[in-house]
């Protein structure tokens, strides 16, 4: 992609780092649009793997040819180096406007969109034993970046972010308050898509109701409770392990399990190993974590799986409805939220005594990349609707706001 595709300077890349991946979009930020133009995006897959592949769909014009499969990259910094190679950001440094990243933790520091100083680079490390799974990848990006351009500036939106004024009922544990100011309380995450949510109903003038659940379903999984346009509770608390059963990740459990199992001489290495990757979806169906995969076995351990993940789901959407004190709308996102039709059925099945209601038509068509589409009866008093999240879209529109004040 070379200097024609966007107006100098407008050029604005997005990431998202996982474990194994690098997650990536390219946005025009355009003059004067709200939302910057979606330009093209991919990932590079199986960083530190047998095999490293990378991909690109572009949403304007024709692919770049840059797809290819080789041996492994092992670092994230090497992933980013051939990133920043193909996207010829060195060689065209002055058609960029900057970068922006998916940080998964704000701690109690940060609640809102940030360009990142090297204060915040060492603050934001600290914060990585209280998301361990994510933390790590979102830094390691922002420190290799700072090193490879390091005129380039860069910009962290956070997914506890969405949660920060959550009231102080809900985020408190029952513990001494020592702990409290130590920071160990209710965080919530997956706020990105949640903001993202709410900025697409406004883009298509649908009405945010005074009482709203959003569930997003993906491997990570959580519901948050909106009341009049603002988050006030979150199925995820501390870290990213509470609340829905999800991939590889069990959701709420017994504390008590843990200790037995600490006591029953269980290390603490293990133990994180199985509450981050033994657990959820995969452990119960002893199969996969993928839910396509379990929809379609005919195995009764991936049905068991499937009726305790939607079980888990109707519940919450429960407790998520008490805090509100009723239901307007609940919105399904995420991938398997956009995506399992069967998925959308059986919690809504299980959730009737709410007034959810589904048009059985209207479910099975919803599917992404669609736009917003009530799948529920017209004229029930609870609307159920599939809305496509896009978390990059509003990393970019928080890029571009932050740094054009530079």
């Amino acid at each position: 992609m070379s200097s024609k595709d966007a107006h100098d300077g407008n050029k604005l890349l997005v990431l998202n780092a996982g474990s194994s991946s690098l997650k990536f979009a390219i946005y025009n930020a355009g003059i004067g649009a709200e939302m910057p133009a979606l330009l093209l995006k991919g990932q590079i897959a199986g960083i530190g793997q047998d095999r490293t592949r990378l991909e690109v769909k572009a949403l304007q014009g024709e692919a770049p040819d840059w797809p290819f499969e080789a041996d492994a990259i092992s670092t994230h910094r090497e992933a980013l180096s051939l990133l920043i190679d193909r996207l010829a950001i060195t060689r065209e440094k002055a058609t960029w406007l900057g970068i922006g990243h998916r940080v998964v933790h704000g701690g109690t520091a940060y609640s809102a969109p940030i360009v990142i100083t090297d204060n915040d680079i060492a603050a934001l490390e600290s914060i990585c034993p209280l998301a361990p799974l994510h933390q790590p990848h979102n830094v390691a990006a922002i420190k290799a970046l700072r090193d490879l351009l390091p005129d380039m500036p860069q910009v962290a939106c956070f997914d506890t972010g969405f949660h920060a004024d959550n009231p102080e009922r809900i985020t408190r544990f029952a513990l001494p308050e020592r702990f409290w100011r130590a920071g160990i309380r209710r965080y919530g995450f997956h706020g990105i898509s949640y903001e993202a949510i709410l900025h697409r109903l406004q883009q298509e003038k649908i009405d945010i109701p005074s009482r709203l659940v959003i569930a997003h379903l993906g491997n990570g999984a959580s519901m948050a409770a909106i009341k009049d346009g603002k988050g006030i509770a979150s199925s995820m608390g501390f870290s990213t392990l509470e609340g829905l059963v999800m991939g590889t990740r069990p959701g709420s459990i017994d504390p008590g399990v843990l200790l037995h199992l600490l006591h029953d001489g269980m290390s603490l290495g293990d133990l994180e190993k199985l509450l981050y990757h033994q657990s959820g979806l995969l452990g119960l169906s002893g199969i996969s974590a993928d839910m396509k995969t379990l929809s379609d076995s005919k195995d009764p351990a991936a049905a068991r799986a499937i009726d305790l993940y939607c079980h888990r789901i109707a519940m919450e959407l429960a407790r998520m409805s008490a805090e509100l004190q009723g239901l307007d709308m609940m919105i399904f996102t995420g991938g398997i939220g956009e995506n399992a039709a069967n998925i959308r059925a059986a919690v809504c099945n299980e959730a009737a005594w709410l007034g959810l209601s589904l048009a059985s038509g209207a479910n099975e068509r919803a599917a992404h990349p669609a736009g917003p589409l009530q799948i529920s009866i017209a004229g029930k008093h609870v609307r159920v609707m599939v809305v496509p999240t896009d978390e990059e879209g509003v990393i970019a529109r928080h890029c571009k706001e932050l740094i054009s004040h530079i």
